[in-house]
């Protein structure tokens, strides 16, 4: 949608535009299935579902269940009651499937990010004498970095000397794709993983993950992507473009819970036995688990690679969340979202026209192609005003050092008028500067 028709009408003509976007809203009564901050009596405007999703309704009745399965069942609770715990982490299955574009047994809800990260390390960071690189993109999230940092010294590597990061072009935010894909190509042979974020956490930029693929698997080299930011944001087809594996955590826009359980996807054609890997009790064939014998044998698929006893309250959460998702469809998320984004970037380039000048210069790139929800907003000088502002005015965003604000229209609870009301906000503050 063509939104530049809008840069110069009346803030009530832009009203008006908002509120005839929600009444046509297929998904506006999502809204009322989560819980919205207060702040004086009022619902806050919550665009920070890019670091913490809101709290689902069912989620209290996810947890009540299971707790009255353990208060009426005891241990029993593990092969009894109306969803036996034993097996939840299949009731997640389907859902994770649908937002990743994935076969059921390819993932698995367990563990935290980071945790998953080094398990997935173990199995496909396979070094030879030849080729023993991991190629990354520089400034990824933190605990990235660390992992494979960290990792690759404990296989007796220097960091410094393994790990290739590939770098935007100097003056510029964004990394590009023919970057990263030239990358691969000049360092093919040395090569072992490609390991990387699908969607960047700072810039919001969103990879190509198919072509960055397509390159690797041209040279055989196997590659991984941490998708926190893009599960629940962006449609994935992991399976389909033959990634081999992913992580990712749940409590960004899959709103399940600070905290919320991880997971893991490992490719179909990894689902071999012989897959090198670190084992748990957990990960054992289910019907031989409590046999307790010595010798590890993996449940097929993703779930082969769990580690201890699930956190049920936690799985409860994310079960209850993915059965919002399964309602909402990804694919009507996507669309809504396109547009939502879109209008947020018109009400910044409004703002900059208003006040005469460009205070607030967006990083994110504009093809929507390249981003999900979030826009990354730079603000040289008073950023960090600016945003201390916005949170007392009852519109939560999130800070990032050293003078970046990201905003994220979240297309199952927020509204176009939402994002009118911060253009009027905004503008009654810089004005008075």
């Amino acid at each position: 949608m063509n939104l530049d028709s809008l840069l110069s009408v009346s803030s009530q003509q832009l009203k008006e535009w908002a509120l005839a976007q929600d009444q046509k809203d297929r998904l506006r009564g999502f809204r009322e299935q989560f819980y919205i901050p207060q702040q004086n009596d009022k619902s806050v405007i919550y665009l920070c579902g890019n670091s913490l999703g809101l709290q689902p309704k069912n989620a209290r009745l996810a947890i009540n269940k299971e707790l009255e399965t353990w208060q009426n069942h005891g241990v029993e609770g593990w092969f009894e009651g109306e969803s036996p715990w034993l097996s939840y982490h299949k009731y997640c299955q389907k859902g994770l499937a649908e937002l990743l574009g994935t076969l059921p047994e390819e993932v698995c809800p367990m563990h935290q990010l980071t945790v998953n990260l080094h398990l997935m390390l173990t199995s496909f960071y396979r070094p030879t004498s030849e080729k023993c690189k991991i190629l990354t993109i520089a400034g990824d999230f933190p605990s990235d970095q660390y992992a494979l940092e960290t990792h690759v010294a404990s296989r007796g590597y220097v960091p410094s000397e393994v790990i290739i990061e590939i770098v935007p072009p100097v003056g510029e935010w964004l990394i590009r794709t023919e970057d990263i894909v030239a990358a691969i190509k000049s360092h093919a042979h040395e090569l072992a993983l490609v390991c990387m974020s699908g969607l960047h956490y700072y810039t919001g930029q969103l990879f190509d993950m198919r072509e960055i693929v397509a390159e690797a698997k041209r040279h055989g080299i196997l590659v991984g992507f941490d998708l926190a930011h893009a599960i629940g944001n962006v449609p994935l087809q992991l399976h389909q473009w033959d990634v081999d594996f992913a992580v990712w955590c749940s409590y960004k826009y899959l709103n399940s819970g600070p905290g919320g359980v991880s997971g893991v996807f490992v490719h179909q054609k990894h689902h071999s036995d012989t897959v090198p890997r670190l084992a748990g009790w957990w990960g054992y064939e289910e019907s031989r688990r409590f046999e307790m014998t010595k010798g590890f044998v993996p449940m097929k698929g993703a779930a082969g690679w769990q580690l201890s006893t699930p956190n049920i309250m936690a799985l409860a959460i994310h079960r209850a969340s993915l059965d919002i998702f399964e309602k909402a469809g990804i694919e009507n998320l996507r669309s809504k979202s396109i547009v939502l984004t879109q209008f947020l970037e018109l009400v910044i380039k409004r703002i900059n026209q208003k006040i005469g000048f460009q205070k607030i210069k967006i990083i994110t790139p504009s093809e929507l192609s390249q981003r999900g929800s979030q826009l990354s907003l730079l603000v040289e000088e008073g950023g960090k005003e600016l945003f201390d502002f916005l949170v007392r005015e009852g519109i939560v965003g999130d800070w990032r050092e050293p003078n970046c604000i990201r905003l994220t229209p979240v297309p199952l609870y927020n509204t176009f008028e939402e994002i009118w009301q911060l253009e009027n906000v905004l503008l009654s503050k810089l004005n008075a500067i």
